[in-house]
């Protein structure tokens, strides 16, 4: 998964405000940033009076200050340790590209008195407003102003740093279609120039090419060795043939060649028939291990639920999964079984999974053509979930929160599954239905529906559905 986001500093002054409060501030800010794991950028504390900014003058050279640092830091967090100076931080920042927090110091009670009061309370509503007039997007938390040496302010990190990881990530995807529509899957169907639009490339590989290096792949490169070995220690392979095994060693590797010679950051691959046709395997195990390293991997050509994996990978730093709205729970209205055939992480399973003869591509095209399909059960968690769709040029979303529960899915039940707890399910359903969204959902980890409707709506301008 990717690191926590650098963050480039900047302290807004006014002239009268106690020049001791800027000096406490660097420090503590730095020091509570390193301690949470963030690298930080700060400007020379000889580069303008105390290393803040307090004209348009500073701000330029702060501006000066950033480019020098582009592309070493993700996000930029604008402390006001006082009322502070909003015309130098627009000059400051309004080409720094990179979301925005705005913090403020909170005052004390017993310090009121000139030499100790702040305002940094009525401050940033002068920066909030003049970034408004100026179309320049900032992030602001509740409440409005909170010490960097309180839980709340290292939950306002956590968050923000979620917003910068989804909102850089985006920004620069590229993922990867591995094969064509199953041309039955009018459900996964997408406009490339729409993500495009957005900033999201996608490029495409015919699945005839991928089965041809399958085919004319040499087993004694280290990389079959090395890609055998992480499979087996993977999750349990008795009774699967050695051919199988070695079809999806094989397959492995060639995705994995893919992914880095196109520099994808999420794949969706045509997971039926041909593979199970020509190389007797289903590439689910792959799918899952993919997803396990933090590469969204989706299966049936869904392009744009391996986006909304990417996206929520990217906010919670923990892998991600695509799933089917897949069976009601009795008659537990807040209850659903979410499934898919076996490219659930192995980390978001409650144990090693079991690999086993894909039982629809038995009964569809013989005994022995599926081996691949990784059985289990999802660990009971708090999850984010979201899809994604192509629509008139936009891109649209869903989000949610629920969680995965204890509830025990029967023996029988094949695949990969877990019973959703979701608060008003059945109006969400409804709204998914009638949204035209597919059968599909993409799932994580946490909840994280906070930094990616932020990230979403404040930097990304993606129309999305909040279900709370």
């Amino acid at each position: 998964m990717r690191e926590k986001t650098t963050f480039a500093l900047y302290f807004g002054n006014r002239g009268f405000f106690p020049e001791k409060l800027i000096a406490s501030a660097r420090n503590e800010i730095t020091e509570v940033l390193n301690d949470l794991g963030h690298k930080t950028l700060v400007m020379d504390e000889d580069a303008t009076r105390y290393g803040a900014v307090e004209s348009s003058a500073d701000g330029e050279i702060y501006a000066c200050f950033l480019k020098e640092h582009r592309g070493e830091f993700g996000g930029v967090i604008l402390c006001l340790p006082n009322f502070g100076d909003e015309t130098g931080a627009v000059s400051a920042l309004q080409d720094c590209g990179v979301p925005i927090l705005i913090h403020a110091y909170p005052d004390e009670i017993d310090k009121m008195g000139f030499t100790e009061r702040r305002d940094a309370f009525c401050g940033k509503f002068s920066v909030m407003d003049v970034f408004t007039q100026y179309g320049l997007p900032f992030t602001s938390f509740t409440p409005h102003v909170v010490h960097p040496s309180s839980e709340k302010f290292m939950e306002h990190i956590k968050t923000f740093d979620a917003v910068c990881s989804v909102v850089n990530g985006l920004k620069r995807m590229t993922v990867g279609a591995i094969g064509a529509r199953t041309t039955a899957f009018k459900t996964v169907r997408f406009d490339e120039l729409t993500l495009q639009k957005f900033g999201i490339t996608t490029e495409t590989l015919d699945l005839s090419e991928i089965i041809s290096r399958v085919n004319n792949f040499d087993e004694a490169k280290d990389s079959y060795q090395a890609k055998a070995d992480k499979l087996k220690n993977y999750t349990n392979w008795t009774g699967v043939p050695d051919m199988a095994f070695s079809n999806l060693v094989k397959l492995g590797v060639v995705i994995d060649e893919v992914i880095e010679e196109y520099k994808m950051d999420a794949v969706a691959i045509r997971c039926w028939l041909e593979l199970e046709k020509q190389l007797k395997v289903s590439p689910c195990v792959l799918l899952s291990e993919l997803n396990d390293r933090g590469i969204p991997a989706a299966c049936e050509l869904d392009v744009c639920n391996a986006v909304a994996m990417y996206a929520l990978s990217l906010a919670s730093r923990k892998p991600a999964t695509c799933l089917d709205w897949n069976n009601n729970w009795g008659e537990e209205e807040d209850k659903c079984i979410l499934f898919h055939c076996g490219p659930v992480p192995q980390s978001l399973m409650t144990a090693k999974g079991e690999i086993v003869d894909h039982p629809m591509f038995a009964k569809a095209l013989g005994a022995g053509c599926g081996f691949g399909c990784n059985v289990g059960r999802i660990a009971p968690d708090a999850i984010t979930y979201s899809s994604a769709v192509t629509k008139d040029g936009k891109l649209e979303f869903y989000i949610g929160e629920g969680e995965i529960t204890p509830d025990v899915i029967p023996e029988g039940y094949f695949g990969c599954a877990g019973v959703a707890r979701i608060s008003n399910l059945q109006d969400h359903l409804r709204t998914i239905g009638y949204g035209g969204y597919r059968h599909h959902v993409s799932v994580t980890t946490g909840h994280v529906r906070a930094a990616v409707e932020e990230a979403f709506s404040n930097y990304l301008d993606f129309p999305f559905i909040s279900f709370i």
